[in-house]
């Protein structure tokens, strides 16, 4: 149960791969805002013996964000891309840690990941919604 390969696999959605389709998924700001929250969630559920993930609320969203760049009109194959691009999956890390240290956290201290994590539950905001206190 602890490993999400869901989130996992799109959290690294979030870049594109040079090419004219990947360049427009990197542009769409919206659904990377939405897999930075994804990715952020993954690691704080990771890393927090405290937290776990709500699996089934994060696919239900990161199928609704698929759906949204199919919508407008990516091929499956321009999706799965992107996601599998090595430089982009360093690229959504670098935004997830800087959101972590914007935040007084940091993606190498799990107990500041806790705080964190605790502190988007009880706000319930995007990242929230993927988490639950144990």
């Amino acid at each position: 149960m602890r490993k999400m390969t869901t989130l996992a696999l799109v959290a690294t959605l979030a870049g594109g791969l040079g090419g004219p389709a990947a360049a427009g998924l990197d542009e769409e700001a919206d659904i990377n805002a939405g897999l930075m929250a994804v990715a952020a969630a993954d690691k704080i559920r990771r890393e927090c013996s405290a937290i776990s993930g709500r699996l089934w609320v994060a696919r239900s969203y990161t199928r609704a964000l698929a759906d949204m760049a199919k919508d407008r009109g990516y091929s499956q194959a321009e999706i799965d891309a992107y996601v599998n691009d090595r430089a982009e999956k360093a690229k959504m890390r670098e935004r997830r840690n800087a959101y972590f240290k914007s935040k007084g956290a940091s993606n190498l201290d799990p107990e500041s990941l806790c705080t964190l994590g605790r502190a988007e539950i009880a706000g319930q905001t995007q990242i929230g919604s993927f988490l639950k206190a144990k």
